[in-house]
């Protein structure tokens, strides 16, 4: 299965004062990409959270390289790099589709937990979603 990177064009509302996307809204996107790849697997948000867990942000790295502005399109690839069983990363590449320049090199690391927010081993506990993120972990975009 080969994933697809998250596509969209960017919105006014998430422009500042200098017609640039704020660099605050980077980090949504992010997070948008991973819903997405999550889907892509066969792991809806809606599902993993039906079955008990959450999935929090432990940390975010971004280094911007050149702006995205409203109306041009972008795209975010998105690749499961890390898994531990509980703790994930993932690698960002966001490219400005209309100028063809890349715009930004991310991270985020997460992990597993109950409502509580006490770390779950899904091996043990979600076999079958754990077999889906280690199978994504292999999973590269076009």
């Amino acid at each position: 299965m080969q994933l697809r990177p998250y596509r969209r064009k960017a919105y006014y509302y998430e422009t500042d004062r200098m017609d640039i996307i704020h660099h605050s809204n980077y980090v949504r996107w992010l997070e948008e990409a991973r819903v997405d790849l999550l889907e892509q697997v066969g792991l809806p948000f809606s599902e993993i959270e039906k079955r008990g867990l959450v999935s929090p942000v432990l940390s975010v790295e971004t280094n911007y390289k050149f702006p995205v502005r409203f109306g041009d399109e972008f795209e975010v690839k998105a690749t499961l790099t890390d898994w531990g069983g509980c703790r994930y990363a993932l690698e960002y590449e966001i490219t400005n589709v209309t100028t063809g320049q890349l715009a930004c090199l991310a991270k985020t690391t997460h992990c597993f937990t109950d409502p509580t927010l006490r770390p779950v081993r899904l091996k043990k506990t979600h076999p079958d979603i754990y077999e889906k993120f280690s199978a994504a972990v292999s999973q590269k975009e076009p």
